[in-house]
C-alpha cells in the first residue's frame, strides 16, 4: 500500500509537468521564437565581464544585467542586486575562469562566509556558511548547507564535487532559506546556475597546463536546432599528479583525474512557455586522501616495531606520507532534469522534475601507516538514487501584493557498505599493545599467553584466534527517505519605499533505516566483564580454601573438602560468587577490563529489532519575516527574521549505537550483543533561526553592503571521530554573532578594488553531552573569527581592436583558530563500557590554522575572442593543517590533513 501511494504521488507530480507542457503547447506561436533569440557572443562576453548577477534556482531565465543595474532573483523575483533584501554573495563566470576556480572547494577562496573542507575522501567534503555546516564523513547526515544545480537539490556533497561545468554564476545565500527552497536549507544555500542554450551559435574552447603536470581541457558549444529549439553541450577533463608522495611505494597521492559531460535542450515555442531538459554525467577516479602524523606516541613506536613507518611529525609539510594501501576514490554522478515555465496573465507556473544517481567506491588505509595493520577499509561502497519534484506559482501584479506558492517532493534510496579487515602485522602490533616486549623480528607471545588464559577461563580454545589476519568488521546499511513540503511567501508594499515580506514552510520527513553488519573480530566479541568475573571467582575461592589448607588447583583435595564439609563449602562458594559479581566491573579487581581499548571492532546491534524500529518521522514549520525600506536610489536597508529545519539524521557507521533508553531495554530483555554500550543511533532534528539587519548602498563608482546578524541552531547535528569510530550528538544550542561586509570601488576607470569580510563570534551556548565533555559556553573550534578576501582587478584596453590586459588578484585571509578539540589520551572507560572525555582538549591539541592565501592571474584578452592567461593559486605557498583527529587504534597519537601547496600554470581560451 505504501509503494502504491508513492507511485500515486509521483504520477500526480509528473502530471503537473505535463499540464504545463500541454497548456503551453495549445497556445504555441512559432513566430515568437525569433523574439527570444539571445544576444551575440561578443555582447554576451562583454556583458559577462561586467556582471555579478544573482539568481535562485527556478528563475535562471532572468536577465543578467550589467554594470550597476544587475538583475537578481535571490528571492525568486527579479530585482536589482542593490535592491534585493537578502545576504547573498555572487561569483561570476569571469571570476571562475580567471581565478582558475575548478570546484566548490576553490570557491571558498573568494567567498569568506563559505568554508569547504575535504578530509578522508571526497565524500567527506563539508560545506559551512557562517560557521554552520555538517561533517560530510557519514552518508547518513544530510547537509545543513543545501546545494542546488539549476534548481535541482544535490543531497550529498559527493554529488557535486566535480569541476564546475558551463557555469554562468554561483550564488551563496547565507542563513536559513526554507521558505524559498523546499529541502534542508537550515544554514544556507549554494546555488550553481549553468548557461542556457542559445539561439545564436557560439562556443568556447579552453586548455590549461600547470605544475604537477596539471592539464585541463574544456569545451562548450551552443546553437539552434530549429526556430524553437536550441541545444548546448559541454565537456571537460581535469588531471594532475598528486602533491603528496607515498614513501612506502613512491606513488603520488591527492591527484586529480576527473571528467564531465553535460547536454541541454531548450524548447521555446512562445514567449510565454519554455521547457529546458538537462542531462549530465561526471566521473572521478583519484587517489585521495593522504594523512600525516602530527604527534607520535608509544603506539607509533609499536607501529615501527612491526616494520611500519610514519612521516616525521616535525615536518608535516614535506608532503611525505606512508601507506601500504593505495587510497582510491571512485565516484560517478549522472542525472536528468526538466524545467517548464509557463506565463499566463499575471502568473508564472514553474515545474522542475529531476532524477539523479551517485555511486561511490572508496578505499582507504585506515591506520595511515605503512604497517600492514589493516588491508584497507572500503570506506564507501554506496549508491544514492534521488527523485525530486518542485512546483511553483508566482504572481506579478501591478498592485501592492505579490506572492509565491510552492510544493516540493523528495524521494531517496541509499545503500552503503564498508569494511575494515586486519592485516598480517596487526597481531604482532596488538602483542606490543598488551605489554609484550619489542623484539626483532616481532612476535606474538603475549597474545598467545592471553589466548591461553581466556581459553582456560571459558573452556573454549582460542589459540591463534585473536587479531588474526582477515578478521574484521563488515557494515551494511540501507535508508529510504521520503519527504514533502509546501512553502511560500508574500510581498506587501505598505508604502512606496516600505515592503513587508512574510514566508512559511511546512516540511514532513520520513526515514526508514536498516543495518546488516557483522564483526568477525573474535577478541572484540568477548565479554571481558563476564570472563573476568569467572577469574575473580576462581581467585576468591582459591584464597578462601587455602585458609583451610586446601589447594584449589588440586581437584581431589577440593572434592574431599566439599564432601566432608558440604555446608561450609557451599558458603565459601556463595561468598566467592558474590564477591566476583560485585567486583567484575571494577578495573582495579578485574584486570581484563584494561584490555577493552583493544576491542576495536565489537559487534553492532543490528536494527530494526524488537526495541528499535529504525524509523523517524519528523515535521515542522519554519517562518520568515522581512521589512525592507528604500531610502533613495542609492541606499536601502532591511531587517529580517527567519527559521530553518533539518530532519533527523541516522548514524550509518560501525559506531551506530542505541540510545540509553533503548540500550536499557535491550539489556533487560536479553537481546543486547556483547560489549554493547549506549551511544548515538541518530541525531534529532535541528532548528535554526537568524535575526538580520542589512544596509546596502551603491553610488555607481562604489558600493557597500553591511550585514549584522545573530544566528543560532538548536540540536545542531555533530559527527565526531574519536579514534575508533564516529559519534553522533546534538549540540543543544550553538550560536554566533556576526558582521559581514562587502564593497567595491573604482578609483580609476581600469581599476576595481573589492573587499569582503566576515566576523564571527561562535560559541556553544549549551553542549553538556559532547564527545569531549561539557563544552557549554566555549568557543566553537575550527571557525575563524575573521575571514576576508581582498580583491583587485586592472582591466586596461589596448589599441582599437577590443584587446584588453587584465591583471587580477585576491588575497584570502582567515585569522588563527584552533583546529579541533579532543584527544583519545584523555578518554577513560567506565565499568559499563561508556566513556568519559576530560575537557583538557585545548592543551592537548595545540594545532592552529591561519590562512594567508594569495591568488593572481594576468590575462591578455584579444578582441577576436582569444584569452591568454598566466595564473597562480596559493602563491605564498601558505601551508596549514586543515583538520586533526586521533590516530586510528594508536592511543595518544594525532594525525591530520594538510592543504594544497602552490600551483601555477598557463591557459588559453577561445570564444567564438
Amino acid at each position: 500500500m505504501r509503494f502504491r501511494a508513492n507511485l500515486h504521488v509521483r504520477h500526480l507530480l509528473f502530471a503537473g509537468v505535463a499540464a504545463v507542457s500541454i497548456s503551453a503547447a495549445a497556445n504555441a506561436q512559432d513566430a515568437a521564437a525569433q523574439s527570444q533569440a539571445q544576444q551575440s557572443p561578443d555582447q554576451t562576453a562583454a556583458e559577462s565581464s561586467e556582471s555579478t548577477a544573482s539568481t535562485a534556482p527556478g528563475d535562471e531565465d532572468a536577465p543578467l544585467g550589467s554594470g550597476n543595474e544587475i538583475i537578481v532573483t535571490a528571492t525568486k523575483r527579479a530585482q536589482t542586486l542593490q535592491d534585493v533584501p537578502v545576504a547573498v554573495s555572487v561569483t561570476t563566470a569571469d571570476t571562475i575562469e580567471r581565478a582558475q576556480i575548478r570546484d566548490i572547494t576553490d570557491l571558498s577562496s573568494v567567498v569568506p562566509s563559505l568554508k569547504v573542507s575535504q578530509n578522508q575522501s571526497q565524500f567527506a567534503t563539508t560545506y559551512s556558511i557562517r560557521g554552520f555546516g555538517t561533517n560530510g564523513n557519514n552518508l547518513g547526515l544530510e547537509p545543513s548547507v543545501a546545494v542546488f544545480v539549476d534548481g535541482v537539490y544535490r543531497s550529498r556533497a559527493i554529488s557535486q564535487i566535480s569541476d564546475l561545468p558551463d557555469v554562468e554564476r554561483v550564488e551563496v545565500l547565507r542563513g536559513p532559506q526554507s521558505t524559498l527552497f523546499g529541502k534542508n536549507a537550515s544554514a544556507g544555500v549554494i546555488s550553481i546556475i549553468t548557461k542556457k542554450p542559445s539561439f545564436t551559435p557560439h562556443g568556447s574552447l579552453e586548455a590549461s597546463y600547470g605544475n604537477y603536470n596539471a592539464a585541463v581541457v574544456k569545451g562548450y558549444l551552443t546553437g539552434p536546432i530549429t526556430d524553437t529549439i536550441a541545444a548546448s553541450i559541454s565537456a571537460g577533463y581535469n588531471r594532475r599528479d598528486g602533491y603528496l608522495t607515498n614513501a612506502y611505494n613512491g606513488d603520488d597521492m591527492n591527484n586529480r583525474n576527473r571528467w564531465f559531460a553535460r547536454g541541454q535542450l531548450l524548447f521555446e515555442p512562445t514567449p510565454d512557455f519554455s521547457f529546458r531538459v538537462i542531462g549530465d554525467y561526471d566521473k572521478l577516479d583519484e587517489k585521495c586522501c593522504g594523512v600525516v602524523n602530527l604527534r607520535p606516541s608509544a603506539a607509533t613506536a609499536a607501529v615501527r616495531a612491526v616494520g611500519g613507518m610514519v612521516n616525521d611529525y616535525r615536518t608535516p609539510f614535506a608532503d611525505i606520507v606512508y601507506s601500504d594501501v593505495v587510497p582510491t576514490s571512485k565516484i560517478e554522478n549522472w542525472g536528468v532534469s526538466g524545467q517548464g515555465d509557463y506565463n499566463f496573465g499575471h502568473f508564472k507556473l514553474t515545474s522542475i522534475t529531476a532524477y539523479r544517481e551517485t555511486r561511490l567506491n572508496a578505499d582507504q588505509d585506515v591506520d595511515f601507516t605503512s604497517a600492514r595493520l589493516a588491508t584497507g577499509a572500503n570506506v564507501g561502497q554506496s549508491t544514492i538514487k534521488t527523485f525530486t519534484q518542485e512546483l511553483r506559482l508566482a504572481s506579478d501584479f501591478d498592485g501592492p501584493i505579490n506572492f509565491l506558492l510552492g510544493g516540493y517532493y523528495f524521494n531517496e534510496k541509499l545503500k552503503t557498505a564498508d569494511q575494515i579487515v586486519y592485516g598480517d602485522d596487526f597481531r604482532n602490533y596488538a602483542n606490543i599493545l598488551v605489554g609484550g616486549p619489542v623484539t626483532s623480528p616481532p612476535n606474538d607471545l603475549a597474545i598467545q599467553q592471553l589466548e591461553g588464559q581466556i581459553s582456560a577461563l571459558t573452556g573454549t580454545n582460542y589459540a591463534g584466534q585473536f587479531f588474526a589476519s582477515g578478521q574484521g568488521f563488515f557494515d551494511k546499511f540501507t535508508q529510504k527517505d521520503e519527504s514533502w513540503s509546501v512553502f511560500g511567501n508574500v510581498d506587501i508594499k505598505l508604502a512606496e519605499p516600505l515592503t513587508l515580506t512574510l514566508g512559511a514552510n511546512y516540511t514532513k520527513d520520513a526515514k526508514d533505516v536498516a543495518s546488516n553488519s557483522v564483526s568477525t573480530d573474535v577478541f572484540s566479541g568477548l565479554d571481558l566483564t563476564s570472563i573476568g568475573q569467572t577469574a575473580i571467582y576462581a581467585g576468591a575461592l582459591s584464597q578462601t580454601l587455602a585458609g583451610f589448607g586446601v589447594d584449589a588447583s588440586n581437584q581431589a583435595q577440593v572434592a574431599a573438602f566439599a564432601s566432608a564439609n558440604p555446608a561450609a563449602f557451599a558458603q565459601i562458594q556463595s561468598g566467592a560468587q558474590a564477591y566476583a559479581a560485585a567486583n567484575a566491573s571494577d578495573p582495579s579487581v578485574n584486570p581484563l577490563l584494561a584490555l577493552r581499548p583493544l576491542q576495536f571492532l565489537p559487534p553492532l546491534q543490528n536494527f530494526p529489532n524488537a526495541v528499535e524500529n529504525g524509523k523517524t518521522r519528523d515535521g515542522d514549520w519554519t517562518w520568515s519575516a522581512r521589512l525592507a525600506y528604500k531610502f533613495n536610489r542609492q541606499i536601502n536597508a532591511y531587517v529580517s527574521y527567519a527559521t530553518g529545519f533539518k530532519a533527523s539524521s541516522w548514524n550509518l557507521s560501525r559506531d551506530s549505537r542505541p540510545s540509553l533508553e533503548d540500550y536499557t531495554a535491550l539489556v533487560s530483555r536479553g537481546l543486547a550483543v556483547n560489549n554493547l554500550v549506549p551511544g548515538s543511533r541518530f541525531a534529532a532534528p535541528e532548528n535554526s533561526e537568524v535575526y538580520e539587519l542589512g544596509i546596502k548602498a551603491n553610488w555607481g563608482l562604489a558600493s557597500a553592503n553591511l550585514t549584522f546578524f545573530k544566528q543560532s541552531i538548536k540540536n545542531f547535528q555533530t559527527n565526531t571521530f574519536t579514534g575508533t569510530g564516529f559519534v553522533f550528538a546534538n549540540a543543544d544550542k550553538e550560536s554566533t554573532f556576526g558582521i559581514e561586509f562587502d564593497g567595491m570601488v573604482k578609483p580609476a576607470e581600469p581599476l576595481t578594488l573589492s573587499l569582503a569580510m566576515t566576523y564571527l563570534d561562535p560559541k556553544y551556548d549549551s553542549f553538556p553531552n559532547s564527545p569531549f565533555g561539557d563544552l557549554s559556553g566555549t568557543e566553537v573550534f575550527g571557525i575563524p573569527r575573521l575571514s576576508a578576501v581582498f580583491g583587485a582587478e586592472w582591466n586596461q584596453p589596448i589599441g582599437s581592436n577590443g584587446d584588453h590586459l587584465i591583471l587580477r588578484g585576491d588575497f584570502d585571509y582567515s585569522s588563527p583558530t584552533q583546529v579541533e578539540p579532543g584527544l583519545l589520551a584523555f578518554i577513560t572507560t567506565n565499568p559499563d563500557g561508556s566513556r568519559n572525555y576530560a575537557p583538557a582538549y585545548a592543551a592537548a591539541r595545540p594545532f592552529v590554522q591561519e590562512v594567508t592565501n594569495l591568488n593572481a592571474s594576468l590575462t591578455y584578452s584579444l578582441g577576436m575572442g582569444l584569452d591568454l592567461t598566466v595564473w597562480g593559486r596559493n602563491l605564498l605557498d601558505d601551508r596549514n593543517i586543515t583538520d586533526v583527529f586521533d590516530s586510528v587504534a594508536q592511543s595518544q597519537s594525532i594525525s591530520g590533513y594538510i592543504n594544497q601547496p602552490r600551483t601555477y600554470g598557463v591557459s588559453a581560451r577561445f570564444k567564438f
